[in-house]
């Protein structure tokens, strides 16, 4: 083992004095970060369609009525017990009328009755602000005026825009302290596990957790300064996750160098120069992977492509600046009462090496087996559907889901829900009445509001379909409407509300994932050429990650149908979804690939391999449950969309790391042999030498 050079920057950093030096730099920074920062807030917002969308545009239009901050709340009652409403009930019905009349502030609308006689609803407005929690007191407070409605016989119900979001608003009331209690506990026990000892799983923590909070407030700024929108959750899960990966590697490589060398610094010096191009390249392909959603139309994906790649840059700074200072000054005792120490001869990576050992003797069906498994993973994608509608959103269900659901059983599914369209003021009636003409619409009604836009009196209309909002007639009608009102001359009119938002994020979503894809991939290409000065390496390991992703999606949405009753995925999840995949699935490829090419130029590409899998299966396959079980914690959020996406990363990295990178690649690279490092030739060096020389595998030799 070459000593590392007194003066090179791994030395200086674990050195006695540099350590310290390089700690009291980092306090600096931190404390000038988070004062600089500190207040930052993340900015509120979640609009679902592109900002040039046609809803985008009538919502624009709409904010300049007079009444533009003003939305509806639908009160639906039914009886009890399932019947016919009597005269006694839609009186008492009625008679709520001034009580919510005094919370809201505005008179409510007229009631209507089903035809069916069994339901009514009042419409009831209701002043918003830009601040959700007010939003939702104000809800609440309709429905304390209306509670104890059941003692009469009627079951009550607020549903409609602001209701929604009052739901929501509530649902996520301390949700980020959950999710991040939650995912300190995952990362504290797998850790504990991984090292057994009950000291130094506080090391990363500690940093990866300090890192995740200046994270969260450096992106907190930049969203505002900005003006983006995204999930301060996802980004905490990616920060965790990924942050514990690269300390994975750091310390497993530190372990394995304190059984060889006497000075921990030294050897922690070297781990650190040798798995900087590792964690580096997989940093920077997640980075570079997560900037492309700069080029996304939605909103929230744009913004959290943003977020994310700031968030894993500081991620990375942290494991590779700060926790290396860190274990210099504790030493080689935080492994206590495993302590690794040259005179102890441990041998590493026996089960991995024995795995592995097999894979490359017979390569070909260890490749079948594991393309089969990869194969009927994939085979969930038939019959798996995309986008939620607003009921299937809740996790556990909600008041709004369910008067929703109890509003469109007894009137036209549409009536919540309806068309907004907004045009010229004289050619309002024109064009009312050719959406009325449409086939699916019950009724256009033309608002009595008008407002001034460029110059120009518009006027809103108000168009209430048959189909229920979010299914494929619904978004069909959408279509049909735009076509038939655009066709009005002289009218400019254009479609909106809750349901035309529905299509054109839909049309976004897909727009975003053709996109992106290639992006994503284009990007993991060139940083594993780069790495590994290979041409057909990279292809291969893409093919195989582009599989792996595939498979877990495909395996993700059928567990989520059969399981959990999810019966679409959520229109960010396929994208996001392929993004984390395969972006943080190139993490474990270079972990492994990095180390198995420093290999195959001493020993051959085979054994170089084996022996790969036998010194990086340890920290690989500890990395992937860390990270499956950080996006498992998603699950603890109220929102199905984050509940899909733990669900298929999780899977998807568990897949990836025992499969893939344990039986595919192995067996990928045994089949092709020296010509996959091509044209890169240091490996073909190990033949040319000694021609005769049979690869040693691993756990020969007494080694492990």
């Amino acid at each position: 083992m070459q000593p590392e050079p007194p003066f090179s920057f791994a030395a200086r950093l674990t050195s006695r004095r540099g350590a310290w030096i390089a700690l009291g730099l980092a306090v600096l920074v931190f404390l000038a970060l988070f004062a600089l920062f500190g207040r930052a807030e993340a900015p509120g917002g979640n609009d679902a369609a592109p900002v040039s969308s046609e809803s985008a545009q009538a919502q624009r239009i709409l904010d300049e009525f007079p009444d533009h901050d003003v939305q509806s709340l639908s009160i639906v009652a039914v009886r009890t017990d399932g019947g016919a409403l009597t005269g006694a009930d839609k009186a008492a019905f009625a008679d709520l009328a001034p009580a919510v009349d005094a919370q809201t502030g505005h008179e409510p609308g007229r009631i209507s009755v089903s035809d069916d006689g069994e339901a009514a609803v009042m419409q009831a407005p209701l002043t918003v602000t830009d601040d959700t929690g007010t939003n939702a007191e104000r809800v609440d407070a309709v429905r304390k005026t209306i509670a104890g409605m059941d003692a009469a016989g009627l079951t009550v119900l607020v549903t409609g825009g602001p209701a929604f979001g009052a739901d929501i608003t509530n649902a996520f009331a301390g949700a980020d302290i959950t999710l991040l209690l939650v995912t300190i506990a995952i990362v504290a026990l797998l850790l504990i596990i991984t090292y057994r000892s009950p000291v130094l799983w506080l090391l990363p923590l500690t940093v990866i957790g300090i890192a995740d909070q200046l994270a969260a407030k450096v992106t907190a700024a930049l969203g505002t300064a900005w003006g983006l929108q995204f999930d301060t959750g996802v980004v905490s899960v990616l920060v965790f996750g990924a942050g514990t990966n690269y300390a994975l590697l750091l310390i497993s490589r530190y372990r394995e160098e304190l059984a060889r060398q006497h000075s921990h610094r030294a050897a922690l010096a070297v781990a650190w120069r040798k798995t900087v191009p590792a964690i580096v390249a997989s940093n920077l392909t997640v980075v570079l992977a997560l900037a492309t959603l700069v080029f996304a139309v939605i909103p929230g994906t744009h913004g959290l492509g943003i977020a994310g790649a700031v968030g894993l840059v500081i991620a990375a700074a942290s494991v590779l600046l700060v926790l290396p200072p860190v274990l210099a000054v504790c030493g080689r005792r935080v492994f206590w009462p495993f302590t690794p120490r040259p005179e102890k001869h441990v041998a590493q990576g026996r089960v991995w090496g024995g795995i592995a050992n097999r894979v490359v003797k017979r390569p070909a069906p260890a490749l079948v087996g594991g393309l089969v498994i990869v194969g009927v993973m994939a085979a969930g994608l038939f019959g798996t559907t995309v986008g939620l509608t607003q009921v299937e959103k809740f996790c556990g269900g909600s008041e709004s889901a369910t008067g929703l659901t109890t509003l469109a059983a007894h009137f036209p599914a549409g009536e919540a829900q309806p068309m907004i369209i907004v045009t010229r003021a004289d050619h309002a009636q024109a064009v009312a009445d050719a959406a009325a003409d449409v086939p699916g619409v019950t009724r256009a009604t033309v608002s009595r509001d008008t407002a001034t836009v460029d110059g120009a009196t518009v006027a809103k209309i108000v168009a209430v379909g048959e189909p229920e909002p979010g299914s494929d007639a619904g978004l069909a009608l959408v279509r049909d409407v735009r076509t038939a009102v655009h066709a009005v001359p002289g009218a400019n009119a254009v479609v909106g509300g809750a349901v035309a938002t529905d299509l054109d994020a839909r049309e976004g979503a897909r727009h975003d994932l053709l996109l992106i894809a290639p992006f994503v991939m284009a990007i993991s290409f060139v940083v594993l050429v780069v790495l590994l000065r290979s041409l057909v390496a990279p292809l291969l390991l893409l093919v195989v990650n582009l599989a792996s992703a595939t498979a877990a999606i495909g395996a993700g949405a059928w567990l989520g149908r059969t399981l959990f009753g999810w019966e679409s995925l959520d229109l960010a999840v396929p994208l996001l979804a392929f993004l984390f995949l395969v972006a943080l699935g190139i993490d474990y490829t270079i972990f492994l690939v990095h180390r198995a090419k420093i290999e195959a130029d001493a020993h051959g590409t085979k054994a170089g391999m084996a022996r790969a899998v036998a010194s990086t299966g340890g920290v690989i396959t500890s990395a992937g449950i860390v990270l499956a079980g950080v996006f498992a914690a998603l699950g603890v959020l109220p929102l199905v969309t984050l509940g899909q996406l733990g669900l298929i990363v999780g899977l998807g990295v568990i897949v990836d790391t025992l499969v893939v990178r344990t039986i595919v690649v192995p067996a990928l690279f045994s089949l092709v042999g020296d010509p996959i490092w091509w044209p890169h030739r240091s490996a073909a060096r190990y033949r040319r030498d000694d021609p005769q020389r049979e690869p040693e595998l691993v756990g020969t030799r007494g080694e492990g």
